[in-house]
């Protein structure tokens, strides 16, 4: 069977606890769910801190706790910090790099989200673009809309990342790209066309969860991704118990595929990333 790699956003920047008491929240809570979701097969974590009263932080010292935990618990799991912009100043958005964890998510555009505008400038792009250089942190390019690949062959062609980043399609944001399959096609011809050496993967978000991860699969997809960043339930009726349950449900939907999990070792090699 074929490795893929499965992702777990364990936490995100909008589920509180009020909506699944199971998001995890301080860096103890985040490194214990984020180990049992390695046990699950899990072999990348996306990374959110937040504050005491579950906002959004920037603050470096929480994620040097998680990334800490994460590498002593999780023996060579890929740890991906996000440089998201919900809740957060920009100008600080960049400021966990220097802590180099092994990847970090990196917005290429701004787009409509359900209330706000995901404010991401020219400016701020290639700020947090020759944050991951300048640090050795491989991006994973999060894309929105069609723009945002252009974005990243932009950054491409100015020295600021290699030809092989890591892409992701986000689909099912409200206002944004919606989880419709003809789409996945479409981005994933632009995407061969202008990043041709790219690693990609797609995250389907709440009820799409699912449906996005099976697009994924059946077209060869370097990763999957599931977590309770992205959906905090398992159907309409059930929260998710856990980010291990939506982990072993991804497995599952691998194997339907005929593809496993990845050890850790083998997700690095998939993203070119060094060994632990």
């Amino acid at each position: 069977m074929d490795p893929v790699v499965v992702a777990v956003a364990i936490t995100g920047s909008v589920p509180r606890k009020k909506d699944n008491p199971a998001v995890p929240v301080t860096p103890a809570e985040q490194v214990e769910s984020t180990h049992e979701a390695f046990e699950a097969g899990a072999s990348l974590v996306h990374i959110h801190v937040r504050n005491p009263d579950e906002s959004s932080s920037s603050d470096p010292a929480l994620f040097a706790q998680v990334q800490e935990g994460v590498r002593k618990h999780c023996p060579g799991m890929i740890v991906q910090f996000s440089t998201g912009g919900r809740g957060r100043d920009p100008s600080a958005r960049g400021s966990s790099l220097p802590l180099k964890p092994d990847m970090a998510s990196l917005s290429t555009g701004s787009v409509n989200f359900p209330t706000i505008v995901y404010e991401n400038p020219a400016a701020l792009v290639t700020e947090l673009a020759t944050g991951m250089r300048d640090n050795g942190v491989l991006p994973e390019i999060e894309i929105f809309d069609l723009s945002h690949l252009h974005g990243a062959r932009r950054l491409l062609q100015e020295g600021l990342m290699n030809a092989r980043p890591h892409v992701q399609f986000v689909m099912g944001v409200k206002n944004a790209m919606p989880a419709e399959e003809h789409l996945l096609d479409l981005m994933l011809g632009e995407l061969r066309r202008v990043l041709p050496e790219a690693s990609w993967t797609a995250a389907g978000i709440g009820v799409n969860q699912a449906r996005v991860m099976e697009w994924a699969l059946a077209r060869g997809a370097q990763g999957v991704r599931t977590g309770l960043e992205d959906n905090i339930r398992v159907s309409r009726d059930r929260l998710a118990a856990s980010n291990a349950e939506l982990v072993r449900m991804a497995v599952e939907a691998a194997a339907r595929h005929g593809r496993r999990p990845a050890t850790p070792s083998e997700a690095r090699r998939m993203l070119g990333l060094a060994a632990s």
